[in-house]
């Protein structure tokens, strides 16, 4: 339903807090003066609500308990894939694949397009990564539902790891929309390439939904995946910090419980 798809930047939106905090203050508030004492519990709830929903704790809690991400990749693993890289240096069977985390249709400091921040950090992890072990790069992304002009978010990727970083990415999809479209797309990309393992990069909050729409899409095949989750939230040296409301935690909440969302409803 590519009508609907259009509008997932907006229900999204919508169905994260602050939003429905908000709609529980605002029912009890109105059920005050026949129901006093339920119009106040929906008050406190949504106050609560807008609280815990902006601290790094609660983000955290969320993180690990509910979306529960793999750890990141190091030890051994990293040592297995730098033998990998060296076993197959003139055909390469194993690749680091970036998944891409949106992309900005005008910096005005560049006066071009831009990778977001959040996929430029995968990126950034992914050049180290390369870098570790001497495995090639690929990457997908494309238009995401909100927009539509412009290079690609792969096209833009390429970019600025050659000009940025001086590694080139190998492989670039950039038709895709959503997790299920990298997925789809990517691999029939690296399958015909003879690709058999992928890294897969992408933020750890992130590498759950996605772990699962790349193995449905690989049903069938003999392609393994190898998580490399970045980005997960750890413990602030004050802890005190992360149970009170910051900006950072606004932000993290809001990313985990989209992919609580997506989780949800099958996205």
């Amino acid at each position: 339903m590519p009508e609907l798809a259009t509008w997932k930047p907006i229900l999204t939106a919508l169905a994260l807090p602050p939003v429905p905090f908000l709609l529980l203050i605002l029912i009890g508030a109105r059920l005050i003066l026949p129901r006093r004492g339920l119009g106040w519990f929906f008050v406190l709830l949504g106050a609560v609500g807008i609280w815990l929903s902006s601290t790094q704790g609660a983000a955290r809690w969320v993180q690990n308990v509910v979306l529960r991400p793999p750890p990141a990749l190091y030890g051994d693993e990293l040592q297995r894939l730098a033998q990998a890289s060296q076993a197959q240096a003139k055909n390469p069977r194993t690749v680091i694949l970036v998944l891409g985390g949106g992309r900005v249709p005008r910096a005005p400091e560049y006066g071009m397009s831009d990778l977001s921040e959040g996929s430029a950090e995968r990126l950034r992890y992914a050049v180290w990564l390369s870098r570790q072990t001497g495995l090639p790069l690929a990457f997908t992304g494309g238009h995401g539902w909100g927009q539509q002009q412009g290079p690609s978010e792969a096209e833009i990727a390429d970019r600025v790891a050659r000009e940025v970083y001086g590694r080139p990415l190998r492989w670039l999809e950039g038709d895709s929309r959503d997790t299920r479209g990298n997925a789809a797309l990517s691999l029939r990309l690296l399958q015909g390439a003879g690709i058999e393992e992928i890294v897969l990069v992408t933020h750890a909050s992130h590498m759950p939904r996605a772990l699962r729409d790349f193995q449905q899409a690989a049903t069938g095949s003999a392609l393994r995946f190898t998580p490399a989750p970045m980005g997960a939230l750890t413990p602030r040296d004050l802890s005190a910090l992360d149970w009170l409301p910051t900006t950072d935690g606004y932000q993290h909440m809001r990313g985990l419980l989209r992919e609580l969302l997506a989780r949800l409803v099958r996205a």
